[in-house]
């Protein structure tokens, strides 16, 4: 059974203003002084949902019959990289161990992974390269994907089928049924119609309901539909994107099902903490064959022949011991390919950005990020007096309001230039490793 955001958004107690976040800073708690965060679940092998990431057999099938003019719509749309991984979708494994035992240490309160020594999150900037989606740029955000009006799925759906039979079978409630659709472009494709748009379009939401916005049961929301179908208009879904995966992360902590994507975090694994380029070696990373980094290209290219620094970390207990371990110098903290990219900072401390989206306001807060940003430690900041997660109630006036006050945030960012090394002082590291202590997880005997 699925749950909504705010059913796991009810275990963070709501902010009412800055006065409340700063109260609140004391109540940045340990991992496992929250209620319900898996941390304190030594006997968890698996994540809630994790079962439901097995193979799809319409998928691969259904695209090796995309006439070459729909699959030029989908590169056309930046949608290339997202079709590859999901053409090649039943070849990856999930090595779900390091999945479970790196969510275990999610901050459900800042939206971070909290290590020994530092803190890190998914950057949309690395999102959006790992995935090939069009970029964010600052002064556009006209053209970042959301809405704040009622969505009806039938008059999207319509630009691919009118016929009832076809909608009532391709929606129920308030979802979105991938097979249904994957079967529209099967028929469309073996009658050898020249609808190629249309087509693209059904596969758009296929591919992206499976890479990017997997939920339980071969379906999507209404409102991920809604932001699947604005790409062909050349809106920028990264935000959406990435609200979505924070989101499952947080309910997966939280002890809630995670039915978000799998894949963008692996690849965020992958760069981070797994491998390393090696030129030189001559034998292959069996590793490597079967993770989604395969399947990538562009400045994420990384070859087969790479060095897999966890190649013999095995199992869940494992795979705890050595993230919970994982120092500085073992987490590439600013990978190769983000080298010179130009990153979206908040205006000044404090003033937290929130991610975009149809499902809800998701705050990012980079200021507990520094290392990854190309910034040197200074303090552990304040919380914001923004939830960690904020469910949208479109169609409402304080929601329009609070989503223009989001995107003058964004108007107003500062940016940055992403260095490969950044000067420190130790006297600083040594009194931000030490506020970090007050939220990391604490020991506990397996």
């Amino acid at each position: 059974m699925k749950r909504k955001l705010s059913a796991f958004q009810e275990d963070i107690p709501p902010y009412s203003g800055p006065k409340a976040a700063r109260d609140s800073y004391a109540n940045l708690k340990q991992l496992s002084a929250i209620p319900g965060h898996i941390y304190m679940r030594p006997e968890l092998q698996i994540l809630p949902g994790q079962r439901r990431f097995s193979k799809v057999p319409w998928l691969v099938p259904m695209l090796k019959l995309l006439p070459p003019t729909s699959t030029g719509h989908l590169k056309e749309w930046g949608l290339s990289t997202v079709f590859v991984l999901a053409k090649n979708y039943d070849k990856m494994v999930h090595v779900w161990e390091s999945v479970t035992a790196v969510t275990e240490l999610w901050h459900p309160q800042t939206n971070m992974f909290v290590f020994p020594g530092f803190e890190a999150t998914i950057l949309l900037e690395e999102l959006e390269i790992m995935l090939g989606l069009p970029r964010y740029q600052r002064g556009k955000e006209p053209t970042i994907s959301y809405t704040v009006e009622q969505i009806n799925s039938w008059s999207i759906l319509a630009y691919i089928t009118t016929r009832k039979t076809d909608l009532y079978s391709m929606t129920s409630g308030m979802d979105i049924h991938l097979l249904p659709i994957a079967q529209w472009i099967t028929s469309q494709c073996k009658r050898k119609t020249t609808n190629y748009a249309a087509i693209a379009k059904a596969a758009a939401i296929c591919i992206c309901g499976i890479i990017l916005f997997p939920e339980s049961d071969g379906a999507i929301s209404f409102g991920n539909l809604s932001i699947i179908d604005s790409i062909s208009e050349g809106m920028k879904i990264g935000q959406a994107v990435l609200g979505f995966l924070y989101a499952g992360l947080t309910s997966a902590a939280l002890g809630g099902p995670f039915y978000r994507s799998v894949i963008t975090l692996e690849l965020w694994m992958g760069m981070h903490i797994q491998f390393r380029s090696a030129g030189d070696l001559t034998t292959e990373c069996k590793t490597m064959l079967n993770h989604p980094l395969a399947y990538v290209g562009g400045r994420l290219h990384m070859s087969t022949r790479a060095w897999c620094k966890t190649a013999q970390v095995k199992g869940i207990q494992a795979w705890r011991e050595y993230l919970r371990k994982l120092t500085m110098a073992e987490f590439d903290m600013r990978p190769r390919f983000m080298h010179g990219q130009i990153i979206h900072l908040p205006q000044c401390t404090g003033l937290v950005l929130r991610l975009l989206g149809n499902e809800g306001l998701v705050s990012y807060n980079l200021d507990h990020c520094y290392l990854q940003c190309g910034a040197a430690h200074t303090v552990v900041p304040i919380l914001s007096h923004f939830p960690p997660i904020q469910e949208r109630k479109r169609g409402d006036a304080q929601d329009e309001r609070d989503m223009r006050s989001a995107v003058v945030h964004w108007e107003g960012c500062a940016m940055s230039v992403v260095q490969a090394e950044v000067e420190e002082d130790d006297d600083v590291i040594s009194e931000y490793i030490e506020d970090l202590k007050e939220i990391q997880p604490v020991a506990r005997t397996n």
